[in-house]
């Protein structure tokens, strides 16, 4: 299993909003960053992912899987375009915000801290483990 990090503006979507699209999940559509679309690519069903709060939150809500692998996103005709879907599993007992993440030496290299922009990213089994653990769960 791989993890990865979702990142989303609650504006946009959040993650009451996921988490009312139940088992049925939703596709993880709208991205247009061609690194963001490879990692997407490298995904299975069954990985699991941190879904993120951008913008004036900034941290880690909810996790979620992925039901789907990459496939056409249906918001566009333009074929370079994939995304996969994710469903819900359960939200965090208490919320990881980004400066918590930068202040831990443990998670410096994670791409978060350096690359906060990218949409869709990696984290490694460490970081998870990490992360959960600031989150008050034990995944």
């Amino acid at each position: 299993m791989k993890y990865w990090l979702f990142k989303s503006e609650p504006s946009a979507w959040s993650w009451d909003q996921q988490v009312a699209k139940g088992d049925d999940g939703e596709e993880w559509d709208g991205v247009r960053n061609y690194q963001a679309r490879n990692f997407m690519r490298e995904m299975a069903i069954g990985d699991r992912g941190f879904f993120y709060h951008s913008q004036k939150e900034k941290s880690i809500v909810g996790i979620v899987e992925v039901i789907a692998e990459a496939h056409p996103d249906s918001t566009t005709d333009d074929d370079r375009w994939e995304c996969v879907d994710i469903k819900a599993v359960k939200a965090v007992k208490q919320p990881v915000s980004l400066d918590q993440i930068k202040a831990d030496e443990r998670l410096a290299d994670m791409v978060l801290v350096n690359n906060s922009r990218l949409s869709v990213q990696p984290v490694t089994e460490d970081e998870w483990r990490i992360v959960c653990s600031l989150a008050g769960l034990t995944e």
